[in-house]
């Protein structure tokens, strides 16, 4: 039996308040089932389109959703559901119809197929409410938030899963998706993405799991091993406790996520599971790959991925992590195509394309962001985040070069960091994490694989710690050998230097420094 784990949150998230909307179905042209394709074991089985060719109708509450499948002429005419606002208990009925089986207390997609529900304009919230997909096949799920799940408490819905698969279920992809919970079991909530009784031809792909005891689950117990066949790529998965995922059998690929704070374990394979690991970012967690919590072995194949900060826990009869230094001990052939980003730069091409509401941005395999359509020179208008590669700096912007930052693509150390931050929040692109020393001084690096030349360096610092950095120097991290020197943050221009490793010393400060980005550039 998995035994109990704290569930430890940096933050609680407060009890949402449900907003009325209206039922109204608004009917509109044909449209595709989705922006992009379908990736990974989703495009088996014959391949997964969603809705596309049928219908396209606009929801606003959950009984809107419920309606635009009961209207449908069978239970498998292709339908899209473009859903805007917020989707809650309150605005949520069961409908009934011949071609559809819903229920009042979460959006139903029970015995039916050729479906796609995607979030648009504000995009789409399913606000204490799971989406349930029970004998069904080729949905689409993209594009939504679904939020504080429970199985316990007020209200109830769904088993407590975000999104949850069972009996026989075929070809589903769930895209830029936002799955979160405020706590664990002990607060009411259970898995963010689940699968078991027979459900196979699953991908995950650039969404966030965050805030929750556990991430989700292939297969309920050591016996429900029919699942399988399942693709995890591009996905955050931060501020777990376990089941990142929990494999029971079955195969699963896995690859280009990035992991931060996996309190308890990741990646757990066991039942004869079999994962192929290629690629990941795993930081400041525990036990992140192995067979945990029971004697039921499963299997790994493990490439290229990197381990920041990882902890690892002793072997035991129920315990088997795979570190502290992971071999391959399976084979795992996989028989779509695919593009690996080096694992170095997962957390920044995570970043800026995980999650709803991110312009349905994608990886192009060499660590950049596009739109999901490559030959598409237009921006998406609902898209709000900025690709940091784009070469164009923002002119309201002071301190950003022009050209493209190569620290995206690098990795990251340093001589300390204060609890709670990490030394990859530099070269991230997201201003809102940040490094910073156990100290009042020390160290942060960039590096790559490769020498690199760089001849400006930008230092920004985080919201509310302008002007904490006093001074500084700038290091050539191959040769020891100071750069320049100075004090305060903002451009500093060193001469043009081809390095693998270029260092940030902070010699003195006022409180304590935090570094948001650590950018380079070659001119």
């Amino acid at each position: 039996m998995r035994r109990p784990v704290a569930i430890r949150l940096s933050a609680a998230v407060g009890t949402l308040a449900l907003a009325a909307a209206t039922t109204a179905v608004l009917s509109a042209p044909e449209a595709s089932a989705a922006a992009g394709g379908a990736t990974g074991y989703a495009t088996q089985n014959g391949g997964t389109t969603g809705g596309a060719g049928g219908q396209t109708v606009r929801a606003t509450t959950g009984t809107a959703i419920h309606q635009a499948l009961c209207n449908r002429a069978s239970s498998s005419t292709p339908i899209v559901i473009q859903v805007e606002g917020t989707i809650n208990h309150g605005n949520t009925s069961q409908v009934s119809g011949g071609s559809c089986s819903t229920a009042a207390d979460k959006i139903e997609l029970k015995k039916i197929s050729n479906v796609t529900i995607v979030g648009v304009g504000n995009g789409a919230v399913f606000d204490q409410l799971g989406i349930h997909i029970r004998e069904s096949s080729n949905i689409i799920i993209q594009n939504v938030t679904v939020r504080n799940v429970k199985k316990s408490g007020s209200p109830l819905s769904n088993g407590g899963d975000a999104i949850g698969m069972e009996s026989d279920v075929r070809n589903v992809w769930v895209d830029h998706a936002t799955l979160e919970a405020s706590g664990g079991e002990s607060e009411g909530y259970d898995g963010l993405f689940d699968m078991k009784d027979n459900t196979q031809y699953v991908t995950l792909s650039y969404s966030v799991l965050r805030n929750s005891g556990r991430g989700g689950l292939i297969g309920s117990s050591e016996s429900d091993v029919s699942n399988g066949y399942v693709t995890f790529h591009h996905n955050l998965y931060e501020n777990l406790d376990s089941r990142a995922p929990l494999l029971r059998g079955g195969i699963a690929h896995i690859y280009n996520n990035h992991y931060v704070h996996l309190n308890e374990s990741g990646i757990n394979s066991r039942a004869g599971a079999k994962a192929r690991v290629d690629n990941n970012y795993f930081e400041d967690s525990k036990d992140v790959l192995g067979t945990f919590y029971t004697d039921a072995a499963g299997s790994w194949q493990v490439n290229g991925n990197i381990f920041d900060n990882v902890t690892w826990s002793e072997r035991g009869e129920d315990n088997n992590p795979a570190g502290p230094n992971p071999q391959s001990n399976t084979s795992v052939s996989i028989p779509y195509s695919y593009s690996l980003d080096d694992a170095a730069c997962v957390p920044g091409i995570v970043s800026r394309t995980a999650g709803a509401n991110k312009g349905l941005k994608v990886s192009d395999g060499s660590c950049s962001a596009q739109s999901p359509d490559p030959t598409d020179p237009t921006p998406d208008p609902t898209d709000p985040t900025p690709d940091p590669t784009d070469p164009t700096p923002d002119p309201t912007d002071p301190t950003g070069p022009s050209g493209t930052n190569l620290s995206l693509g690098a990795g990251a150390d340093g001589s300390s960091k204060a609890s709670g931050t990490s030394y990859g929040n530099v070269r991230d692109g997201d201003l809102s994490t940040y490094w910073s020393p156990a100290g009042s001084t020390g160290s942060i690096s960039v590096k790559w694989d490769s020498a690199t030349t760089v001849s400006k360096v930008a230092i920004k610092e985080a919201a509310g710690s302008s002007g904490a950095i006093g001074s500084w120097k700038v290091v050539n991290g191959d040769t020891g050998a100071t750069l320049t020197s100075g004090s305060g943050a903002g451009v500093i221009t060193i001469p043009a230097t081809s390095l693998k490793k270029v260092t940030f010393t902070i010699t003195s400060a006022s409180g304590t420094p935090k570094v948001a980005e650590f950018e380079t550039y070659a001119g």
